[in-house]
């Protein structure tokens, strides 16, 4: 078995030193107060700055590899529309609409079973009514 020796572990140590110190320089995109009031609503308590950094880097990565996986499934989706439809104006229009299906289907491959209400819709107009009533 190997077991790692004390200079490797003073590396180790020391290299997570350092990232732990380029925490207090870094200002993450997702606010520290957010980020800590998610936490204490947890249960959790944390004084330390760089670990709720460390926190909100790690959201951070994680929203972004959901939003990516998200655009695939759009991408290949409105790319399947397209073919399906051959139609010269679809293909000339470039404009992507994310769905919630392809969020829930970006999320599922990371474990996260999303589910919407029935009266949830893609679609923001339906189910409004039209502003054009005469009165």
């Amino acid at each position: 078995m190997n077991h790692p020796t004390n200079e490797g572990r003073h590396d180790d140590d020391t290299a997570l030193s350092d990232f732990l110190a380029s925490l207090m320089d870094y200002t993450p995109t997702i606010p520290d107060e957010l980020v800590e009031h998610y936490i204490a609503k947890s249960g959790f308590q944390c004084p330390d700055v760089r670990l709720i950094r460390l926190v909100a880097v790690a959201t951070q990565k994680f929203i972004t590899e959901v939003a990516t996986d998200a655009l695939q499934h759009c991408k290949a989706r409105q790319t399947g529309a397209v073919k399906d439809k051959r139609d010269k104006q679809q293909k000339q229009d470039k404009r992507l609409t994310l769905t919630m299906d392809d969020l829930s289907k970006a999320l599922r491959e990371y474990g996260v079973n999303m589910k919407h209400q029935e009266y949830f819709a893609d679609n923001p107009s339906v189910g409004m009514e039209s502003t054009s009533r005469d009165e």
